[in-house]
């Protein structure tokens, strides 16, 4: 077996290690629901669901690239999560996207109806925020940080700007760079959160968490990207065509270009993250190995009939 062969054995076998990690706390933190709670229900459909769980992972790799114990940050990864998912909850409703299917399954209102829909999703941010206000592995400045620094990502400086943006602007003609401005508030902030969060617990100096400011920017950019290239596609696990009518950078340049500029951003994440974590290469190995996965499987996909 070679060197690479090997450590890519490694890295898998430690990635799998570190979702069950992720996927027991979870279940842990999540309030207990019972047969009638329809919001608990929801709440625990929402997170618990088969995800990629790519934000809380990088959360982690992030923090031991620099020196930080895992264990005492496994709560801020799923706080993480929980405010992803919640976003989703949001995004997949019929005021918003209309959104049939998510991660393979029925949206959360498809299930429950959009008002425990709603409900879950407000008991999922305030579970995340309780989560990062009570890691009790971090002093009280550090945890208030760590709470600015979720607050900032997901308030009218962050998700709640790029939604507003997307739903009201989306539809029309727009340039490149206004849609990469969207994409940066509507995807790239929460990926900041989760590495300055990272920094944080780890007592990174400023000018590493400048460099994974940067690194979080570029991997925004290319997360969004390579979401738009997969609309239409039938292995996302989400409705087909739900870019139709937006103004996308694939509508506006043509899938060709947009895979050349993902490159680029990965390749500029890459640079970035390496400043960073200096000799720390977990976080550098994933994103490319995640990476290369789905562009792969976007390669042999062949996208559903409109």
């Amino acid at each position: 077996m070679t060197a690479t062969a090997h450590q890519a054995l490694e890295q898998a076998d430690e990635l799998l290690a570190l979702r069950d990690a992720v996927e027991r706390r979870l279940e842990e933190l999540l309030p207990p629901a019972a047969e009638q709670d329809l919001v608990g229900i929801a709440v625990r459909e929402g997170v618990l669901a088969p995800g990629k769980r790519l934000r809380p992972l990088l959360l982690l790799l992030t923090a031991r690239d620099l020196g930080c114990e895992l264990a005492s940050i496994v709560d801020l990864a799923c706080a993480v999560e929980m405010v992803h998912a919640a976003s989703l909850v949001l995004d997949d409703m019929p005021c918003m996207d209309n959104a049939r299917m998510r991660r393979g399954r029925p949206t959360v209102h498809c299930q429950f109806g959009e008002d425990v829909a709603i409900l879950a999703a407000v008991a999922l941010l305030s579970r995340a925020f309780g989560v990062i206000a009570a890691a009790s592995a971090h002093a009280p400045a550090c945890a208030a940080e760590l709470v600015g620094q979720m607050a900032t990502a997901v308030g009218t400086q962050g998700l709640v700007a790029g939604q507003y943006q997307d739903l009201r602007e989306g539809a029309r003609a727009r340039s490149a760079e206004a849609i990469v401005q969207t994409n940066a508030l509507k995807t790239g902030v929460l990926f900041s959160a989760t590495v300055q969060m990272a920094a944080v617990a780890a007592g990174a100096v400023p000018a590493v968490r400048e460099s994974l400011a940067h690194f979080a920017l570029e991997l925004g950019q290319a997360f969004q990207l390579l979401d738009d290239l997969a609309d239409g596609h039938t292995h996302t696990g989400k409705d087909c065509h739900q870019d139709a009518g937006k103004t996308t950078l694939v509508a506006l340049l043509g899938a060709d270009t947009v895979h050349q500029r993902l490159r680029a951003h990965l390749r500029s994440a890459d640079r970035h993250l390496a400043c960073a974590c200096g000799d720390g290469m977990g976080t550098r190995r994933f994103m490319q190995a995640w990476f290369e996965q789905q562009l792969a499987t976007l390669a042999v996909q062949r996208p559903a009939p409109r």
